[in-house]
């Protein structure tokens, strides 16, 4: 997969991040294929990209309660 250079894509914090500015992660809507997703506290740290079908399922999950600790 190749991504554009970081600093141009669009990033959005998850709403399911903790609102004082612990444990945010960012998720881009830029690509099709692909999720770029980052931890907010260190933006120029490592990216995990993941397949649009996996990153689906996992929020549907996530909304669902299934992944609740």
């Amino acid at each position: 997969m190749q991504l554009k250079h970081l600093s141009a894509i669009t990033w959005r914090k998850s709403s399911y991040s903790n609102p004082d500015g612990g444990a945010c992660v960012e998720v881009s809507d830029d690509f099709v294929v692909h999720v770029p997703v980052r931890d907010s506290k260190n933006p120029l740290g490592p990216v995990l990209a993941f397949g649009a079908p996996g990153w689906a399922s996992f929020i549907s999950g996530v909304k669902q309660g299934a992944l609740d600790a």
